[in-house]
């Protein structure tokens, strides 16, 4: 075993060295396993099936592949050592986070070592007057928030689950309030990374939380959006926002998807400072009405919120009407009081579980694409009558202030006739997305939605 370490500290590369199983790729080696405990302690590692398939999937639909090995951090010390080990051996590594993604990222296709990163779950650092804050990679949004409160700033970005920061920062997160306060990628200011190898990087330098520099290669940017295959992420340095003095939400119908679209991109033409806006089809609406017990029209539905001073508010409010009036808007309800913004916007975060409760037992598929505004319209429109077409039980969701929006898709995974479908729609989705000339990385994975596919 100590001489198993010791190669580990030598940063060299010697694949599949007999410690992980070529035909059983979920199977470890009992010297290797005993040297993960030698790095992190006995109670910190388990090959438990129990915590294997655990740490083996997510929430979407793909199967579980559970790793050879769960272990638990305590330090970024430990983390570096277990590079290093995994990395000398040619061990897969697989860091995990609160396990709420939507596109099996964490699924261990070829075995290896899950790094469970929720031990480490510190604030290390806030700096108020420079309007940042060091986080490990166990805090979620939710807990920074929390202890933001008396501050006076916040963290905006919401991508619906509670999900780690450090695991946002991963994938790169989106979320209601993106239109006004950006994604994860105008938010992070500086990221503490252990490479494979084992070695420590500070992608801004150590201690830096500037916010723009004008030296050297982006590399916290090359990090934000990596999905675990650059490295693993040890601490983030986030920017924070002023929070607003005052809040407003509001739910609007529309006769049709068309006209709930031309909405959002009317009001955003106009510069109306709109802090969220969210598109929610009929289908949608009706599961949210069931599902979180809404009395809302079931009707293609923008769900829209507003921050700022009273003042600003009340300009924000009489554009927005004026807008949503002349696109045929009705059933305009406004939620002023914070119980009733918490519980409007509960029920839009709760669309994937209200989606689900529409076919019991089977599994939630989704897209994930984004179009330039202009498009938006004629694409979500397309969309819709594609959806109907395939016969499939399915959603449409979206943060359209951004032009991104899902098709939330109700499947039996046991019936290849339907996954044959929404391999079909997937294809035919990613083929309008290219149409459109949009090539972001988005674009690109709904354009090869059917080879991921393929694999499961």
């Amino acid at each position: 075993m100590a001489s198993l370490l010791r190669a580990a500290g030598t940063w060299g590369l010697f694949p599949w060295r007999g410690y992980c199983s070529r035909g059983m790729q979920g199977e470890l080696g009992k010297g290797f396993v005993e040297a993960l405990k030698a790095v992190v302690g006995s109670p910190h590692v388990s090959t438990a099936a129990a915590d294997r398939e655990q740490h083996g999937h997510d929430e979407s639909i793909h199967r579980c592949q559970p790793p050879g090995a769960v272990v638990w951090p305590q330090n970024v010390e430990q983390v570096s050592r277990l590079a290093a080990l995994c990395y000398s051996q040619g061990v897969p590594i697989i860091p995990f986070g609160t396990g709420t993604g939507l596109e099996g990222g964490v699924c261990a296709v070829q075995g290896g070592v899950c790094v469970n990163l929720t031990h480490m779950d510190r604030i290390l650092k806030l700096n108020p007057e420079d309007f940042s804050v060091v986080v490990e990679p166990g805090v979620t949004r939710k807990v920074l928030n929390t202890y933001l409160r008396d501050s006076g700033l916040w963290f905006p970005v919401d991508p619906g689950a509670d999900a780690s920061l450090c695991g946002m920062v991963a994938t790169a997160a989106s979320g209601t309030n993106a239109v006004r306060y950006g994604t994860m990628r105008d938010n992070v200011l500086n990221l503490e990374v252990v490479l494979p190898g084992g070695r420590l990087l500070h992608t801004a330098g150590l201690g830096r939380h500037f916010r723009k520099s004008a030296a050297g290669y982006n590399l916290t940017g090359l990090f934000v959006g990596s999905e675990g295959t650059l490295g693993l992420i040890t601490a983030a340095t986030l920017r924070l926002h002023p929070a607003p003095e005052a809040m407003v939400a509001a739910t609007c119908a529309f006769p049709s998807v068309q006209a709930a679209v031309d909405t959002t991109v009317h009001i955003l033409q106009a510069a109306v400072p709109v802090a969220r806006i969210e598109f929610l089809d009929e289908v949608m609406m009706d599961a949210c009405n069931r599902h979180s017990q809404l009395n809302c029209s079931v009707a293609p539905t923008l769900f829209l919120e507003f921050h700022g001073s009273e003042r600003a508010l009340a300009e924000q409010i009489e554009r927005a009407e004026e807008i949503t009036q002349h696109n045929g808007g009705s059933h305009f309800c406004w939620a002023k009081e914070a119980e009733e913004r918490s519980r409007l916007w509960a029920a839009r975060h709760n669309a994937w579980y209200a989606a689900l409760a529409l076919r019991p037992g089977c599994k939630g598929y989704s897209t994930d694409v984004c179009v330039p505004i202009s498009r938006l319209p004629e694409i979500l429109v397309q969309t819709k009558e594609d959806l109907k077409a395939s016969g499939l039980t399915g959603t449409i969701v979206g943060h359209v202030g951004d032009g991104n929006f899902h098709c939330i898709l109700l499947v039996d995974p046991e019936d290849p006739e339907e996954l044959d479908r929404v391999k079909a729609f997937g294809k035919q989705l990613g083929r309008s997305f290219l149409k459109s000339s949009v090539t972001t990385t988005r674009q690109v994975m709904a354009s090869g939605l059917h080879d991921v596919w393929e694999s499961q």
